[in-house]
């Protein structure tokens, strides 16, 4: 196994680990404070999972980074040599939705917290509240491009 195909393996862990953490943090805040409205008002579940999901898109889009690296890497049959060169483009490629997917995670995840307290004291207020949880999710998805477009160009 070359150095280059190390960075690339790094990168792709990267990639999942820290976006994961990100979908982690934003989802749990987020159910935390859910399962309390949820213990005054069952009722309310239904939209209260889609306020409590939205925080982790960032996990699945690094998880799809990582299995487009792998792929191309050729983990999943034929191992390709991965120059040295090479292996730290990819790892490059991977930071952007590894640093973006944490922190806007996290953010999400407040935005979450903030839009369930509004949806628990308004049930009218949801489509507001969903609106403003998605915002953060379009530098989620800048990051999950840049870093999508990237690997496939490598």
């Amino acid at each position: 196994m070359t150095f280059g195909m190390v960075m690339a393996l790094f990168g792709a862990a990267v990639a999942t680990i820290f976006a994961g953490i990100g979908s982690a943090r934003g989802v749990g805040m987020a159910c935390e404070v859910g399962m309390g409205v949820l213990a005054e008002d069952p009722s309310k579940f239904g939209k209260m999972l889609v306020l409590e999901l939205l925080p982790g898109t960032q996990g699945l889009y690094g998880f799809i980074v990582s299995f487009l690296v792998l792929t191309k890497i050729g983990i999943f049959g034929g191992l390709e040599s991965v120059s040295t060169f090479n292996g730290w483009m990819i790892f490059a490629a991977c930071l952007p939705i590894a640093i973006g997917g944490l922190m806007s995670g996290i953010a999400q995840g407040k935005a979450a917290v903030a839009g369930i307290s509004l949806f628990a004291k308004d049930e009218s207020a949801f489509p507001k509240a969903l609106v403003s949880i998605t915002l953060v999710e379009i530098y989620a998805l800048l990051a999950f491009l840049v870093s999508l477009l990237t690997v496939i160009s490598l």
